[in-house]
């Protein structure tokens, strides 16, 4: 078995050597959320429906630009990707075409990222449903294959689409998740997840809408995965993995009484109709709901609104010609007639609902279904139907289970489910956060605890303190691994979405460059993720195309990690003291390294075609470096470093035994890791750490062990430079601390200068550190 190759042992990633490997990584890309051709970010109306002629053939990016990415992302430390794709890119043009200029794209991009050693594993990503129901991941015709129209939702409300929102440049910040609990998406998800048991009429080419839209998308990935099978070189050491849909969603499935808003429904912001409102007006009824907006504690009713579609609406008409898409709709499954009420949902005649508690009650059973009857029957089913087609095609495929957000997962374990190669893929993000787009150093809330029920009322969840925020934030984090022990087993737990909104306090950021609250927020994260035990992360997000008007052109999200309006980061550290030789900055006590590599770069001016090559000698906005840099500009401000020192982070990618904790103190500028090893370190295979010069200069930092020997080296082998430090220390209970360079915005004394910047602190802080 190739070294490189992962394995899950005793709820562990290991290597060749038997190291256990830390998965530290980054979704790659936003870009992939929309067409490339034509290029309709989610604020673009023009051509917006005509979605069979869209292609994603230079998604995320183009292979020329590949080796600028990956070498970015690799100096940046990450050794791991979340290739994001969705459905749509693959069979936009109608149930079973398959773009294949689109799937071979993604192979050559796949085989750039091996050149730079990453462990990837694929996304087949979605939110609410499509770009069409305010969102991404499905086809446009599944819409129709639904009886659903999609150009009436934005009269009848049954999604609030960015695109075809009246002024896309005051689309509301994160209204777009509410469509979860809108017509459309809603009844999407309770067709993909439960239409065989709710939607029994809707018989489609002679099965129905559920076992329609699920094998379409079984196929679609299934045939990814056989052309990245067939390709020969790139699954197994380099593609390891597989996650299921992205934040699946149960829809309407369990709701015990839609004239209400379900007390689970912690998203509450715009106007908020019931499932039954939103039914009414999806068929061109107007009624008067609820409005919330999101405030410091949470979200709060504002008042009243009314919705009125003037007649029109959510479904297909009478008679509409889908020919187009080949299919061959059932008689008894009627177009022009909402399906719920074909189903006995209500009676539009006298718009009387009769059946309110149609979704939690089993049709044919009559047994109560909630979230948990969902998730081992509904969900699971799913479940295992994906799991079973990648493995068709990859054998060795781990499948990463990611069930519902915030969610308990299902409960398999000591089942023939709970085989080795799964891990626990769940997202967690601070929605305090992310709504109000405001960093509170005051307070926040366990939102774990409070939906798990450990408190008395919500208030006890509330905590106060930074630094009791941050406790909180991990304890989150160990509470959801620990969840996925108890009803997966033991297996790794991998976060594979958690992120910041960039664009805080009004874009503040962005018109200062000061990132101080991100900087924060972006360290609490890395807290959680690092000292709750997890096997490993992904952090949302990295965009090509971001900037400082419309952030991840998505729906007004800002949550990528690099901006084209923001400083380039540095090319590469200056030249040292040509009198002093690498040897020189090791420790007494460390091996001379037999090739180190020198961090003396230039630039070359002859090449201007971008390949590993040249990025081995020269980083384009891809390095980061611990010497100041000259300031630039920006048209829409001043520019920052978008808290880089909060992200790009020391870590264990490789230890050899395993680990007992780890944790970056960005204030103190210090690392530690502490792990057992069942015997020494061999020669060849030492505990290895990603350690950025950002942080730790190797004339600027110290390194205490509990045994052994040490070195630290910059290192050429997967594309760009990359600072590390290798150990080989013995057995037992062992210990690494690293210091770095305190600098003034991660530094907690008093008596600074007020409004010293990030590198004003710089000169005096080398000489202030030492090696030991």
């Amino acid at each position: 078995m190739s070294p490189l190759r992962l394995k899950i042992e005793d709820g562990k990633f290991r290597d060749g050597h038997g190291r256990e490997i830390l998965l530290r990584g980054i979704n790659v890309a936003g870009d992939a959320k929309y067409p490339s051709k034509p290029w309709q970010p989610s604020h673009i109306v023009f051509d917006f429906f005509d979605g069979d002629n869209v292609n994603f053939r230079e998604r995320p990016f183009t292979k020329e630009d590949a080796p600028v990415h990956f070498s970015r992302l690799k100096r940046y430390g990450y050794n791991t990707i979340r290739y994001v794709f969705t459905w749509e890119a693959i069979e936009a043009a109608g149930p079973g075409i398959y773009d294949e200029q689109f799937i071979q794209h993604t192979i050559e991009v796949l085989r750039v990222a091996r050149d730079y050693g990453f462990y990837i594993f694929m996304d087949p990503h979605q939110d609410v449903w499509s770009r069409f129901t305010g969102g991404s991941g499905a086809p446009m015709w599944t819409l129709y294959a639904a009886g659903l129209n999609p150009q009436s939702f934005a009269a009848t409300e049954a999604a609030i689409v960015h695109n075809t929102y009246p002024e896309p440049a005051k689309f509301p910040k994160m209204i777009w998740s509410t469509n979860y609990y809108r017509l459309a998406a809603a009844t999407m998800f309770t067709l993909f997840f439960g239409g065989k048991d709710f939607a029994p009429k809707c018989i489609i080419d002679g099965v129905n809408i559920q076992d329609y839209l699920q094998s379409h998308f079984f196929k679609a990935c299934g045939h990814l995965a056989q052309r990245i099978h067939e390709a020969g070189d790139i699954e197994n050491d380099i593609v390891f993995g597989w996650e299921t849909l992205n934040e699946p969603n149960k829809g309407i499935i369990g709701n015990e009484d839609i004239s209400v808003i379900p007390k689970e429904q912690a998203l509450k912001k715009g106007t908020c109709p019931t499932i039954w409102q939103t039914i009414l007006t999806g068929s061109g009824r107007a009624c008067e709901v609820d409005t919330w907006d999101m405030g410091g504690l949470g979200p709060y009713k504002v008042g009243r609104s009314l919705i009125d579609p003037h007649g029109e609406v959510a479904w297909l008409p009478e008679g509409y010609d889908d020919s187009r898409y080949g299919w061959k709709r059932d008689p008894g499954w009627k177009l022009g007639e909402c399906l719920w009420s074909q189903h006995g949902v209500w009676d539009p005649a006298t718009d009387t609902l009769l059946k309110k508690d149609y979704f939690g009650i089993h049709p044919k059973t009559g047994e109560k279904v909630d979230y948990t009857y969902y998730a081992q029957n509904h969900f699971l089913d799913f479940y295992r139907k994906y799991r079973d087609m990648i493995r068709t095609h990859h054998k060795e495929a781990i499948i990463l289970l990611q069930g519902p957000t915030m969610e308990i997962p299902p409960r398999i374990k000591g089942t023939p489910d709970d085989e080795n190669n799964i891990v626990y893929a769940p997202h967690w993000y601070d929605g305090i956060t992310l709504m109000t787009k405001k960093w509170n150093r005051t307070w926040n809330v366990d939102v774990i605890g409070i939906l798990r029920g450990r408190y008395w009322t919500p208030a006890l969840g509330i905590k106060l303190g930074e630094t009791a925020i941050r406790n909180c934030f991990r304890d989150q984090h160990a509470a959801m691994r620990q969840e996925g022990i108890e009803y997966l087993g033991n297996h790794p737990c991998m976060m594979t979405e958690f992120g910041i909104p960039y664009d805080m306090d009004d874009k503040h950021a962005y018109k200062t460059g000061d990132y101080t609250s991100q900087s924060s927020a972006m360290d609490a994260n890395h807290f959680a993720v690092e000292a709750s035990g997890l096997e490993g992360y992904t952090l949302w997000l990295y965009m090509t195309q971001n900037d400082h008007e419309r952030g991840d052109q998505w729906n007004g999200e800002d949550l990528s990690i690099f901006s084209i309006d923001d400083k380039p980061l540095p090319i590469s550290p200056l030249p040292r003291d040509p009198n002093t030789s690498t040897n020189d900055l090791l420790s007494a006590n460390s091996p001379s390294p037999s090739t180190p590599s020198s961090s003396i770069r230039k630039e070359v001016d002859s090449e201007t075609g971008v390949t590993p090559g040249n990025l081995r000698r020269t980083m384009t906005n891809a390095s980061i470096s611990s010497t100041p840099q000259p300031s630039s500009t920006s048209s829409s401000g001043t520019p920052g470093y978008r808290a880089a020192e909060a992200f790009v982070r020391p870590a264990p990618v490789a230890v050899a035994g395993t680990i007992s904790g780890y944790f970056f103190d960005l204030k103190r500028c210090e690392f530690n890791l502490s792990l057992v090893a069942a015997a020494e370190a061999g020669q060849d295979a030492p505990t290895t750490l990603v350690l950025p010069e950002y942080h730790f200069p190797k004339d600027g930092c110290t390194v205490e062990v509990s045994s052994g020997k040490w070195e630290i080296s910059s290192d050429e082998e997967e594309g760009p430079v990359v600072q590390r430090l290798r150990w080989w220390h013995g057995d037992g209970e062992q210990r690494i601390r690293v210091a770095g360079l305190v600098r003034r915005y991660n530094a907690s004394e008093e008596g600074e200068e007020e409004g010293m910047g990030y590198y004003d602190a710089i000169g005096r802080g080398l000489g202030q550190c030492g090696v030991m």
